[in-house]
Order: structure tokens, then sequence, then C-alpha cells
């Protein structure tokens, strides 16, 4: 929805068209946001729901907030950090720059440079926290558990989908390497000759050189005769991916690399467990053995034994569904995120 940039206080750029973790981020917290301090994002593709301003009206916009105060500019990408810069340093903009960080290696120099300039910092984790050389304040990623919550007739909604019955067992996101979509598909395809009732899919979107990529998966699954069982489907919008998550008996995260991972938290919320790697947040979220197992990156091999160990254990495949859910409820709410930012905005805001 758009509003008027005027009383606005702070404003979060999604300087990207297409979806990711950033964006989804994005498109969750505005609008809970929205009821407590006046905010807005912008960005050149928005879903209609988000409180949101036209790029151009940063231009043209006034240069103090309501009351001649400052604004917030609350950044997640380089991008977002340069064009908050620009708006200051060349339009002369009253802003306080924010940035969250999520990613967990060593940042380049020009990000480093940027970071230095910001007004607060936000650590999406402690491990992220740990790569910054600025201090941060740590505020974890949290989950609408009422958007993403289980399907009370799971197979109307698998028909609403077009998805069959049986196991169907998910990996959602960017196709591309390092988020071990090979991974997921090797693994897959040394699992499903034993395991009849199971289906897989592979939903995202592989941008440039990563078609390739996804060209190869592709030959690959159908060489093995399990293209009819081996699904790779299009990106849905991020409002959208809900009921995919809720669809699902169990999420795989195969990341070679992250910087945080919402995947397996939108699932869990939906009441379904993630075999996640030790990467990003994974091990925060998942809890090994309660809600899902743990492994280590780039490994296949274990990847594919911790699928045949609960693929075939349907009892211990309900327990884990049960509380994935009970845990997202309790410890990442997503409402606790929006209450610990719009608290940072207010302090940066002079406490207003």
């Amino acid at each position: 929805m758009r509003v008027d940039p005027a009383p606005l206080r702070v404003i979060a750029p999604n300087l990207k068209r297409r979806l990711s973790g950033v964006t989804s981020t994005v498109i969750r917290l505005v609008p809970l946001q929205a009821r407590t301090i006046a905010i807005a994002a912008t960005g050149p593709v928005l879903p209609a729901t988000v409180p949101q301003i036209p790029l151009h009206s940063l231009l043209t916009m006034s240069r103090r907030g309501p009351g001649g105060g400052p604004r917030v500019w609350h950044a997640r990408r380089n991008i977002e950090m340069i064009a908050g810069l620009a708006l200051t340093h060349l339009l002369r903009k009253d802003l306080r720059l924010v940035f969250t960080s999520a990613s967990q290696r060593q940042h380049s120099g020009l990000t480093r440079w940027l970071i230095a300039r910001m007004d607060a910092v936000v650590a999406t984790s402690g491990l992220t926290a740990g790569y910054l050389h600025v201090p941060s304040v740590t505020i974890h990623h949290g989950i609408d558990t009422d958007s993403f919550a289980p399907s009370p007739d799971r197979a109307a909604l698998r028909h609403d989908l077009h998805l069959p019955d049986g196991l169907l067992v998910g990996c959602f996101g960017r196709i591309r390497p390092s988020k071990g979509t090979d991974i997921f598909v090797g693994a897959m395809l040394d699992v499903l000759p034993h395991h009849p009732s199971v289906t897989a899919i592979v939903m995202g979107r592989a941008v440039g050189r990563d078609q390739a990529f996804l060209a190869d998966l592709r030959r690959k699954v159908a060489a093995a005769g399990l293209d009819n069982r081996l699904l790779f489907l299009d990106e849905v919008p991020a409002d959208a991916t809900a009921p995919w998550y809720a669809a699902l008996d169990l999420y795989v995260a195969p990341q070679r690399h992250e910087g945080f991972g919402l995947t397996p938290l939108e699932a869990a919320s939906c009441g379904v467990p993630s075999i996640a790697t030790r990467t990003g947040a994974f091990a925060e979220i998942v809890d090994d053995g309660v809600t899902g197992t743990l492994i280590a990156t780039q490994d296949q091999a274990a990847l594919t034994r911790a699928l045949q160990a609960i693929l075939a254990d349907p009892d211990r495949l309900h327990r884990w569904q049960t509380a994935s859910r009970a845990r997202a409820l309790t410890q990442f709410s997503i409402t606790t995120e929006a209450e610990a930012l719009v608290a940072l905005y207010r302090r940066l805001l002079g406490g207003d």
C-alpha cells in the first residue's frame, strides 16, 4: 500500500528485484513495525500488503522528518548502505543509518568501509557479531507464526497446489552451488529408489550462469528416470511461500554457505522439521535430534544417511513436526524481532 512519505520516521529499502531472504525479512517486518512506528519500505518490487513509498519520492521528500527530527534508514545490503550515504551526503537528508549484517565471513574492504559509517549495526546472530569490526547489537530473525502455520487440511492444500500425496521433502530458495541444491538433488537420487512414497521438490530460481547449473541438475534427474518424483518448480513470491512449506513433511537446507538462513525457520513454523547444514544460524534454529538433524556442509553422504534414517522412522518424524512448531512459537516470534528493532529506531531518533 502506498503511504505519504511526510510523516515517516523509518524507511526500509529493498533495492533488489529478485526474491531473497532479505526481501522476505522486509516484507514480513515492515507491516508489523508499522503498527507502532511510522515506517515504510521502498524498492522496485514489493507486495501491495507492505506499506511503501516509490523510490522517486526519496529525492523529493523533506530533508527532515516530522517535527524537524531525523529519519532512520535501515539498510540490509551494500547498495542500500551506499544509497543511504548518498541521500545523507549528496541530498543532505537528515538520516540515521542502520545496517543489519547476517554474514558469517570476513567482509570485503568496501563493506567494512560502509559499515564503519553507519550509526548503528545489527547482527542477526552471535556468530555474525564476531565478524564485525564495530560495536553491534544482536537481534535474531523471527517468524510470523500466524502466516507460517500448519495447514488444517494438508490433503486439500496439496490438491490446490497440484502436489502429489505421500511424503514430500522440499528444498526452497535460490538455485546455485552456494545453496547446495546439487547436494540435495544428489542425495535424493540416492534415496528416492528406496522410498517409493516420497517425492522431492526443488522450488526456486536460477539466474545468470546458475541456469546452466540448474540445467545440469535436470539432466541428472532425467537420466535417473526420476523426473516424475523429483520436481523442479518455479519460484513463488515471498508473500506466497507459506502454503508450500505447510504442504511438506520434511525440509532440507543443504547450504554450503549462509548468512542467517530463514528457510528452516519458515518450515518449522509450519510444523515441518529440517535437515540442515552447520552454517548460518541453522544450528540456533534446528534443535538437533528434537526438531531435525544438523550435518556438516558439503557432505552429501551425511545428508543421504540422515534422509534414510528419518524417512524410515515415521514416528520420530511426527515428533519432530510437533516439536518444530512449538519451538517456533516459543523462541522465534517475529514480534520480538520487530519490537527490538523499533526500540533501536527510537533510540536513534532521540527516544521519541
